[in-house]
């Protein structure tokens, strides 16, 4: 499979590449952020320096052309709450966390000059776009979301805003790979049955190695998506050490990348 994050420059990688959207995710490089959180972490509510944080925040928006306030932020929670983007919730916690929208893991919308955002160190960048809707989206996907179907709530409210099921294209990003994410029964005793045996191996300790992109797509499918539209990226954020933060790998002291698409 090839792909769908392909290197733009030293902050960014971008996918959906031949589509009219503006969609990607940072490297951790090209910043200005010191030890540990060098150099471009893109997170507020890490122990970072606030002002270098908004100086790299200035530094991708120029290269994609977005202006700050244009952008828009979730609270991610690690839960599943879906958030229709206006223009009324342009700047929302760009600038200031406590701003984001509140309880927010997925956002969506179908309008012009709009970036949506969120954050990541390990967990499941899902991004979603349907060409003839123009319907874009982005979702937080831990573990919790994961197992609690984010992905299948993103699809179900594409569906209800007039997305094409069958149309709507999704790219899962950089995470934490299977061979690298080791969880306990109780993490799997939240995974729905259907899907178990395929994304979870028992190791010798008896504990759990998880397929979090695997899982992810399996819902996807699962809740009317067509297999060809969903890229998976071969990119792991805890061996992918010189492109990407991670939060298992560095012991919870450690930077945030930003996924974002807009039209």
């Amino acid at each position: 499979m090839t792909e769908p994050f392909q290197a733009r420059t030293l902050k960014q990688l971008s996918c959906f590449n031949e589509d009219e959207v503006t969609a990607g995710i940072t490297s951790r490089n090209d910043g200005y952020s010191e030890v540990p959180y060098q150099s471009l972490n893109m997170g507020l509510h890490v122990s970072d320096d606030h002002e270098l944080v908004i100086k790299n925040r200035k530094a991708l928006a120029v290269e994609l052309d977005i202006p700050l306030e244009q952008w828009v932020m979730g609270e991610q929670v690690h839960g599943v709450n879906i958030h229709l983007v206006s223009k009324d919730d342009l700047g929302k916690g760009v600038f200031n966390p406590e701003d984001a929208l509140k309880g927010i893991d997925g956002l969506l919308t179908n309008e012009k000059n709009i970036l949506l955002t969120a954050f990541y160190a390990d967990c499941v960048p899902l991004l979603f776009f349907e060409p003839e809707s123009k319907w874009a989206g982005i979702a937080h996907a831990g573990w919790k979301g994961t197992v609690h179907e984010i992905a299948r709530r993103m699809i179900e409210r594409l569906d209800e805003q007039g997305a094409e099921r069958s149309k709507i294209k999704m790219v899962i990003g950089p995470c934490i790979s299977r061979t690298d994410y080791e969880v306990d029964d109780y993490v799997v005793n939240h995974i729905d049955d259907k899907f178990k045996d395929k994304v979870t191996e028992r190791t010798e300790k008896n504990k759990f190695k998880l397929d979090l992109k695997e899982l992810n797509k399996l819902i996807a499918v699962d809740a009317g998506m067509l297999e060809e539209n969903i890229q998976v990226s071969g990119y792991c954020t805890y061996n992918d050490s010189e492109l990407f933060f991670s939060h298992r790998r560095d012991s919870g002291r450690t930077g945030r990348m930003l996924a974002y698409i807009g039209r």
